[in-house]
Order: C-alpha cells, then sequence, then structure tokens
C-alpha cells in the first residue's frame, strides 16, 4: 500500500494547524519570561498533563516500544522501567509537591534555594544547566533519527530527489526528513513558548487516540486469537519469567533470536533487577532538567504540580499501548508482508512504519501519520523550550545581561532555540541506531545525574561543592567509562554497557557528593533552613528540622514517609496494570484482562484514599 493523496493532506492540514497555533500565542507568550516558559502559571493541571503525556508519546520511542513487544510480547512491558516510567508514580505521590513549592522558573534556579548564592551554590547552578543542554541535545537527537527513519518508508527518496537541487547518500536521507520537521517544531514553540506547545498537544493527543483505537481495533478484527498464538513462540503471552527469558522463535521467525541475542536480555532477571535498582534511585532524584520539569513548575499550585504528573500515565498508557499491542499483533501475523531490510540489514526499528504502510487503510494512514509525527512534534517542542530556559534564564539573564528588557530575553530565546536545534542535528547525523542512543541517555548520563540528586533531597549536610563534584564526576564517567567497557569486554551488547556501568557510575559520583560534602563547610544554615522550611521534605533532615522546630513552633514536619512509600509501591502496580491491560485485550487475551482490570481497580481505590484525598499544597 502506498501513501495516499488524502493522508498526504491531513499530514499537511496538521502542519499548518500547529504553525496557527504558534503564530495565534505569539503575542500572549512574549509578555514575559514566565508567559514564555510556564504559560504565565495559568494552564489548568489536565491541560498540562495531557501536554506532557503527548510530549512523551514519542515516535522513536513508540517505534522502539513496537519492536519490543514484537520480540518479548507480553514480558515487554518491564522493559520500559529502563526510562524509568514509573518516576512519574514518585512525582505524583511527593516529589512534584516538593518541586512546585520552590515557585521559580527553572531547575537551575531552584538550585540557589536548596544551596544559596555562595560558591559552591553558583558551581551547583552552572553544573545543572551543563547537564541539561547535554540531556536536551541528546534527546533532541534521539527524536531526530527517529523521524527520519520513520517518514522515509512513507517518502521514498526517489519520489523527492527530483524536485530538490541537490543528491544526497541513503545514508543521510533521514537526517533530511529529520531537518525538514524539525523546522516546522522550532517554528512553532519559539512563536507560542510553553502556550503554543500545550494547547497544539491537545490537538495532538486527540488525533494520537484516534489514530491509536483504529489500529487496535483494526487488528482485533483481522487477527483471531487462534492466528496469533500459532504465530509466537511458548510463553510470549506470559508477562512472568523465569532465570532467563526462555522465548526461542527458532520455529517461527528465526531472526528474531538474533535480535535477542543484540539486545542483551536474554538473562532476563538480572535484566529487570538492574532495571528496578537503577529506576528507583533515578526516580527518587527526582525530574531531570527537562520539559518534565518544566511543567511541573508551570502548574499553579503544588497540589496541581502532584495531580498533573498523575495524570500523564492515565492519559498516555491505555492509548499508547493500545496502539502499540494492534501494531505488534499485524506485524506478527504479516511479517512476511513487511519490509525491514535497510542497506541489506534487518532493522526491527522499521517494524512500526513498515505495518502502518502495509496494514492502515487510507485516512487511518494519514490520521497515524499525522499522529506519529504530531508526537514527535511534542517530544521535540517540548525538549526545545527547555534548553533556552536554563540558556537565557539561567546564564545569559544572571551573568552576561542582567538588565535585558522581556522583548531582548524573548529574541534571545529565539536565537538560543535555533542554536541548540542546529548542534542536536550535527550529532543526529552521527547517530545510526536509536536504541543506542536511548540507553546511553537513560541508563549512562543519567547515572552520573542520580547520586547527587537523591542526595539533594534527602540529606542536609549536602553543600554546593558536593553537588557539583558529584555531578561532574558523574557526567565524566558516563561520557568516558561506556566506551571503555565496550572496549574491554567486546561480548557484551553494546546498547545494554551503560546499564551495566550504572552501579559504577553511581559509586563513584555518590563518593565525589558525600567526602567534598564532608570536607567542606555547610551551606549558610539560613538558607538550607528556609528551603527545608518550604520544601518541606522527609529523609535526613534531623538537626534542620530540630532548629526549624524551635524557631517555629507551628510548624510541623513531614510524616508521611510510610505513606509516601505504600503509594510509591502500589502507584507501580497501577501503572503496570494501565500497560499491560489494553495489550491483553488487543491481544484478546479475555481471562487475563479481567484479572488485570482486578488489579487495576484495586490499585485505584487504594491510591483514592491514601493518596488523591490526602493531597494538600
Amino acid at each position: 500500500m502506498k501513501i495516499a493523496l488524502l493522508d498526504i493532506l491531513i499530514v499537511v492540514a496538521y502542519l499548518g494547524g500547529i504553525i496557527a497555533i504558534g503564530l495565534l500565542l505569539k503575542k500572549r507568550a512574549s509578555k514575559n519570561m514566565e508567559s514564555y516558559y510556564q504559560g504565565g502559571k495559568t494552564l489548568p493541571w489536565y491541560m498540562l498533563g495531557l501536554s506532557n503525556a503527548s510530549g512523551m508519546f514519542d515516535i522513536s520511542g513508540t517505534m522502539w516500544l513496537v519492536t519490543l513487544c514484537f520480540v518479548y510480547g507480553m514480558k515487554s512491558i518491564w522493559i520500559p522501567w529502563l526510562w524509568p516510567v514509573f518516576n512519574q508514580v514518585i512525582l505524583m505521590v511527593y516529589l512534584s509537591t516538593w518541586l512546585r513549592r520552590s515557585d521559580v522558573l527553572t531547575g537551575a534556579e531552584w538550585i540557589r534555594t536548596r544551596f544559596g548564592d555562595d560558591s559552591g551554590g553558583r558551581l551547583s547552578h552552572l553544573i545543572v544547566v551543563i547537564f541539561a543542554v547535554i540531556s536536551v541535545l541528546g534527546f533532541l537527537a534521539y527524536g531526530f533519527v527517529g523521524v527520519g527513519k520513520f517518514i522515509e518508508i512513507f517518502i521514498p527518496w526517489e519520489a523527492v530527489s527530483p524536485y530538490l537541487p541537490f543528491s544526497l547518500s541513503a545514508e543521510y536521507v533521514p537526517h533530511f526528513y529529520g531537518i525538514v520537521f524539525t523546522a516546522v517544531a522550532t517554528f512553532y514553540v519559539m512563536m507560542g513558548g510553553m502556550m503554543s506547545i500545550v494547547w497544539a498537544d491537545v490537538l495532538q493527543f486527540s488525533i494520537m487516540t484516534f489514530a491509536a483505537l483504529a489500529i487496535g481495533i483494526i487488528a482485533m478484527t483481522q487477527v483471531s486469537p487462534e492466528t496469533l498464538h500459532a504465530a509466537v513462540p511458548a510463553g510470549w503471552f506470559d508477562p512472568f519469567f523465569g532465570w532467563s527469558l526462555e522465548l526461542d522463535w527458532q520455529d517461527k521467525i528465526a531472526e528474531v533470536n538474533d535480535k535477542i541475542l543484540s539486545d542483551g536480555y536474554s538473562l532476563f532477571s538480572i535484566f529487570v533487577m538492574m532495571m528496578l535498582f537503577k529506576g528507583v534511585l533515578v526516580s527518587a532524584a527526582g525530574p531531570a532538567p527537562n520539559y518534565d520539569m518544566q511543567k511541573i513548575l508551570a502548574t499553579r499550585t503544588p497540589r496541581e504540580g502532584a495531580l498533573m504528573s498523575g495524570f500523564v500515565s492515565i492519559a498516555l498508557m491505555p492509548i499508547r499501548y493500545f496502539m502499540i499491542a494492534g501494531f505488534t499483533v499485524l506485524a506478527v501475523v504479516y511479517y512476511d508482508q513487511l519490509d525491514l531490510l535497510v542497506g541489506g540489514k534487518l532493522d526491527f526499528e522499521n517494524i512500526l512504519p513498515s505495518a502502518i504502510l502495509n496494514f492502515a487503510p487510507v485516512g487511518i494512514m494519514g490520521m497515524l501519520l499525522a499522529g506519529l509525527i504530531a508526537a514527535f512534534m511534542s517530544t521535540f517542542a517540548s525538549t526545545v523550550n527547555a534548553a533556552p530556559a536554563y540558556l537565557v534564564n539561567d546564564i545569559y539573564k544572571r551573568y552576561i545581561n542582567p538588565q535585558a528588557d522581556n522583548p531582548t530575553l524573548i529574541k534571545a530565546s529565539y536565537i538560543t532555540s535555533v542554536a541548540v536545534v542546529v548542534i542536536s542535528t550535527f550529532i543526529g547525523l552521527y547517530v545510526q541506531s536509536i536504541n543506542s542512543v536511548l540507553q546511553w541517555l537513560v541508563s549512562g548520563l543519567w547515572g552520573g545525574y542520580t547520586a547527587a540528586n537523591v542526595l539533594k533531597w534527602y540529606w542536609w549536610r549536602l553543600n554546593g561543592q558536593g553537588f557539583f563534584w558529584g555531578m561532574l564526576s558523574g557526567i565524566v564517567c558516563a561520557l568516558v567509562l561506556p566506551p571503555v567497557v565496550s572496549w574491554l569486554l567486546p561480548a557484551l551488547s553494546g546498547d545494554i554497557v551503560p546499564l551495566y556501568v550504572f552501579p559504577l557510575l553511581l559509586l563513584i559520583s555518590g563518593l565525589a557528593s558525600v567526602v567534598v560534602s564532608l570536607c567542606t563547610a555547610p551551606e549558610d544554615e539560613e538558607v538550607i533552613k528556609a528551603f527545608y522550611r518550604k520544601t518541606n521534605p522527609w529523609g535526613f533532615w534531623g538537626p534542620i528540622r530540630r532548629k526549624v522546630e524551635a524557631e517555629h513552633p507551628d510548624f510541623i514536619a513531614n510524616p508521611h514517609f510510610k505513606r509516601d512509600m505504600v503509594n510509591v509501591l502500589v502507584g507501580v502496580i497501577c501503572q503496570t496494570s494501565l500497560v499491560a491491560l489494553p495489550i491483553f485485550i488487543v491481544f484478546q487475551q479475555w481471562q487475563d484482562s479481567a484479572l488485570t482490570l482486578v488489579v487495576l481497580a484495586a490499585s485505584g481505590i487504594a491510591l483514592k484514599k491514601n493518596w488523591y484525598d490526602k493531597l494538600t499544597d
């Protein structure tokens, strides 16, 4: 099946719509920095949550998740813990509330509320900006590669090249398409800022919801449970596992065994334990300085920050996985119709676009294309919006031009947005695998981020110097160690190396944070007391808590550690049920669907009583 004129018109109409949104909201967004980067803190939590969900419905991640579901079946529900997806649960339960109480513009500005403005505070502020820029560039390159590979299947270069005054080798065709779509995304986010992003995301998520339901229903009507059972190996429908993966595709699609081997997931228990270990610590560190943090800071109140983070999972998981399961069913049963060869090699990351091309009817294909391009635009735009927030507000305004007026700052934001996109595009030119970038981002770079950022919330004695050296050592090791380990252990899958390097990154950066903090003076006591009183975290704050209680007898220290931990556990169960249920439904596994629904309902009721009913600012 080829893309039809109607499908092209749907995509063009969508692109025109988001450009119009950017132009219409330009005036409102350019009032001041808060309007540009946070929508003036006037947007309701459910719109920000829907926007955040749309931003996480990214095209590269969706391609990766369809590949996982194809290869690993129900066991694939655990692999997204690599992100980790349950960070939204910890944000929902307590961290969004703590973060939003700061009432600042960016994560780097938040650092000053924790460490003050002495030399340690300034170093901490600087390292957060550096980390934010590195992570933003990485995520932009990751999305850039994904959208280019996706579009190439629908618009072959042979159909476009006669109308262009230049030629390209096949290797760089995806990058050309990536540049075209990143230019559109950059334009509308530059014009409308956070408001443009949120309103475009609402449009985008509506499109994605329609397209996801359509493809899931098509799969259910075209493929019977018996046909699907006959096409997959034993254990594919079982979400649980033993020491090893115990999936053998040899008699079905032998090439899939090579994919499992190259992924490095064969010893599945060790892999899941490593993901859980890393995921809990990364989540406890709080949101990285990217669009997720920016949207929490853009909520109207701390309570709404928590509601926004909780709503992300409710909005995102069922719709996204209904579509993922639909494409998986069609791709598994009609595998021989898919064109997965790229440059003579089998590329499983092409399952999603190839399945759309083969199985989506006219009109639905246009909606899917518009929706998935929208998903890319949403992620890209939100990420682009995050980088200038740090570079302009935390570097340019603070150190270079403190007297800059709003028009100057907005222009600086435009220039910074373009510069960040151009640099990330050059990085993307050297990226071949979506999964390799993903693994480096979520396992390697975040390994360097974790230790210092866990300590900043839960240990009063961490100072700015300790935070800086912990972060710096972690970032340097995240850049250096994975290539070294790959060289020393060539048999270990390159994509999974960052996950196994994580404990070493954690140890090095954690030791640096603790040793430097203990060898240097504590932060100004008044700064720490002000932060503790305003944020009211639980953790190792004993000396500060006693002083705040002595000075403010009406202050009540946070007693909810046990309750929060119970809610986190229940929240992870609830979120995992939201992932599993739509997959079971599309697979037409009705008994498993009913059991999952019972678990979902029980965990939802528990959260209603023990979390929602007790939310405060």
